[in-house]
């Protein structure tokens, strides 16, 4: 019997390393779909005391071979959510509400990260509750014209955090 203990131990061993790696890779993908969408790594950046703004990013990756348009978007740290996009307008930065809604074309996708020195689109999340710090989380929605609603978790990282370009497959 000692000589097949070490071997169940093993075995056992591999199979719950095996779990742990298949739930590592599971949480680290981040991602909720519907139908056709995918959404992947909603996040937001930690804010300082004061904020009483935040920003939200994520990407939106289109499977089907109709387009969708994201309609509107929920967080439950705000009483409003706004998509927004930032241009460079004269040499000069701006930031508007998108009127109507920001499409996603058929077999495509539209990423909405921090414009950290350049344009793009991103989420806006109004008169925020309170600060958010790194490591929290929050639930949101996101409605969709074709795919309706998608419950999303946004998951709150440092203040320093970049965009990953290559972060996400196409």
């Amino acid at each position: 019997m000692s000589v097949h203990l070490p071997k169940l131990l093993s075995r056992r061993i591999l199979v719950a390393g095996a779990a742990l790696l298949a739930l590592g890779a599971m949480s680290s993908a981040h991602e909720m779909k519907s139908g056709d969408l995918v959404i992947q790594h909603p996040w937001s950046r930690a804010t300082v005391p004061a904020a009483k703004v935040a920003g939200g990013y994520l990407t939106i990756v289109n499977k089907g071979s109709a387009p969708d348009k994201l309609l509107s978007a929920t967080a439950e740290i705000a009483p409003k959510t706004e998509i927004h996009r930032m241009v460079m307008d004269n040499g000069v930065m701006t930031m508007r509400a998108v009127e109507g809604g920001l499409e996603v074309p058929a077999g495509g996708q539209v990423a909405l990260e921090p414009g950290d020195g350049g344009a793009g689109y991103h989420l806006m999340f109004m008169a925020i509750k309170t600060p958010l710090k790194e490591g929290e989380t929050f639930k949101g929605a996101l409605t969709f014209e074709k795919a309706g609603v998608i419950e999303v978790e946004f998951k709150v990282e440092s203040m320093a955090k970049k965009p990953d370009h290559n972060q996400h497959g196409g």
